[in-house]
C-alpha cells in the first residue's frame, strides 16, 4: 500500500481553522465582506480546498507562510469587498472553472473538464489551456495586490515518486507560463505539488481521476492589499 508522508506544519495549520467553506459560486450562500469583519484566526481552510482530502507531500516552500492569517475588523470587510469582486470577474471570464471565496481568499480549480488540460504524462500547456489561462492572467493583471499559490495534482495511475514529479512539472509549467508568458511578477507566486496523495474523488473510476488531475490555485491578498485596507479604515 503507498503511503502519505504528512507535513507537520501544514497539518498544524489546517488545526486551527478548519470551517466557512462557501458554495461552488463566488459568492452564493455567503456575504464574504462581512464574514471578514469577524474572522481573525489563521486560515486553514484556503488550504484544506486547494489541497484535497489529505495533506500530501512536495513542494518548495511552506503554504502556510503564503496564506497568512485572515484579516478582521472594517479592514476585513474591505478586503472581502475586494476580493468578491476578484471572485466575480474570474467567473465571468472563465465560466468553466470552479471558484470559491473562502475566507480571504479565492480558491480556482481547473481538472480535465474546467479549462487546464494536460495530455497524459505530459505538463506542456496546450492551446485550449493557454486560452484560459491568458484570461486568469488578465484578472490576476487587474487586482495586482493579491500574491498566488499554484498547486499541482495527479492521479494514482503510476508510480508516487513519478506522480510527485508529474505534479510538480505541470504546477511549474502553469507558474512560469504566467511569468514568462505573461509577464506576472514571478514574486507573486508560490508553486507547490502533491502528486497523487490528496484526491478529491475517487481514483477508481475514469471519472474521478480526472477530477484529480487538476491544478489548484489559490488567491489572496498580499501586504500591500492589507495595509491599504486597515489604513482606509482608520487602523493604522
Amino acid at each position: 500500500m503507498k503511503t502519505i508522508v504528512k507535513n507537520i506544519s501544514i497539518i498544524a495549520l489546517l488545526a486551527v481553522f478548519l470551517t466557512a467553506f462557501t458554495s461552488c459560486e463566488a459568492t452564493r450562500n455567503a456575504n464574504n465582506k462581512q464574514k471578514g469583519a469577524v474572522i481573525g484566526a489563521a486560515s486553514g481552510a484556503i488550504l484544506g480546498a486547494v489541497i484535497g482530502n489529505n495533506v500530501g507531500k512536495g513542494g518548495n516552500g511552506e503554504v502556510g507562510a503564503v496564506i497568512g492569517g485572515v484579516v478582521g475588523g472594517a479592514a476585513g470587510v474591505i478586503i472581502g469587498d475586494r476580493m468578491d469582486k476578484q471572485a466575480q470577474k474570474i467567473e465571468q471570464e472563465i465560466p468553466g472553472a470552479q471558484v470559491e471565496r473562502i475566507d480571504d481568499g479565492i480558491v480556482v480549480t481547473f481538472d480535465e473538464n474546467s479549462g487546464v488540460y494536460f495530455d497524459t504524462n505530459k505538463y506542456n500547456i496546450n492551446a485550449a489551456s493557454q486560452a484560459t489561462l491568458d484570461k486568469l492572467a488578465g484578472v490576476l493583471r487587474e487586482y495586482p495586490d493579491t500574491n498566488v499559490l499554484v498547486v499541482g495534482h495527479t492521479d494514482s495511475t503510476g508510480s508516487e515518486e513519478y506522480n510527485l514529479t508529474l505534479s510538480m512539472n505541470r504546477a511549474n509549467a502553469v507558474t512560469n507560463y504566467f511569468v514568462q508568458n505573461k509577464g506576472l511578477s514571478s514574486g507573486r507566486f508560490t508553486t507547490n505539488w502533491y502528486g497523487e496523495t490528496s484526491p478529491v474523488a475517487d481514483n477508481s473510476t475514469a471519472e474521478g481521476r480526472a477530477k484529480n488531475r487538476r491544478v489548484n490555485i489559490a488567491i489572496v491578498p498580499n501586504e500591500k492589499m492589507v495595509n491599504d485596507a486597515k489604513q482606509q479604515a482608520g487602523e493604522n
